[in-house]
């Protein structure tokens, strides 16, 4: 909360936060000093402020690697030290890194970073463990794809319009099929890779890209999707490590070249096509 009283371990947004920088921030992948941080932060309704005081709600944690710490015995700058004074005195003072400050600035929450001491005796910032649900997002529900009215273009998309009926009209039979087992099928959260489908069983997450093959070169299709669905689970075992991951291929039919399910066993994906969607 931008009062600084509670926290539930999450930042909602950056309007109505006091904030100050520990140093330049790695923001979407690049790294952006602290005057640029204040407009950014400013632009989404935050207040910026340079020193550390007790109107001070949020801190953004930046890279120290080129300052001196106050507290030789912590990984921390002096705001970080006052931040856990102020933590300790009873007054939340909410930590997020780059990553947390990025995704507040595309209007998403971020987690609000623990403060905890090692073994040696320093303190440093440590993020609490991913959820799933950061993985899966609302329920997924099939639908309808639009024709395109052909006057106004200048192009035939007539089969890349048969081709999106052919890939709804698949995720559609996923859902009726999945859901035949008591799963609940997921779209993917903010913030996660935008796969098609995904859904849980226990502990395992499973993330599935749909391919139609109508309208192009199966193999064309296959190597896309193989692409896609490997990259997006590599994403997600890099920010939920804990998590037990499986990459999916969905096809709307078997596949000529029986080599595809080798192939995909080989890399870790489950091969499977409408309409009986085998291994699911």
């Amino acid at each position: 909360m931008a009062s600084g009283r509670t926290c539930h371990g999450t930042v909602r947004n950056l309007s109505g936060h006091t904030v100050c920088f520990t140093g330049r921030v790695l923001v979407h992948g690049e790294w952006t000093v602290r005057p640029r941080c204040e407009q950014l932060a400013k632009d989404r309704g935050a207040d910026p402020k340079t020193d550390f005081s007790r109107k001070i709600t949020l801190v953004v944690y930046g890279d120290l690697a080129s300052k001196v710490v106050t507290d030789s015995r912590r990984a921390y700058s002096s705001k970080l030290v006052d931040a856990d004074t102020s933590r300790n005195g009873g007054r939340h003072v909410c930590v997020v890194d780059a990553d947390g400050f990025s995704r507040l600035l595309k209007r998403r929450p971020a987690p609000c970073l623990k403060l905890r001491r090692s073994n040696a005796g320093r303190v440093r910032p440590v993020a609490a463990a991913p959820a799933e649900s950061e993985i899966l997002g609302g329920r997924l529900r099939g639908r309808r794809p639009g024709r395109r009215p052909s006057a106004d273009l200048t192009l035939d998309l007539g089969r890349l319009d048969k081709a999106t009926a052919v890939h709804e009209a698949t995720v559609g039979a996923l859902l009726v099929h999945l859901s035949g087992q008591g799963i609940d099928v997921r779209t993917h959260a903010p913030g996660a890779p935008a796969f098609d489908a995904g859904w849980s069983r226990g502990a395992d997450v499973f993330i599935a890209e749909v391919k139609s093959l109508t309208g192009a070169r199966e193999d064309q299709q296959i190597r896309l999707g193989i692409g896609q669905v490997l990259d997006y689970a590599h994403q997600l075992r890099t920010t939920h490590p804990g998590r037990r991951l499986h990459p999916v291929l969905v096809l709307e039919k078997r596949p000529v070249d029986p080599r595809w399910a080798s192939l995909a066993r080989s890399a870790g994906i489950r091969l499977t096509w409408a309409p009986g969607f085998p291994d699911l």
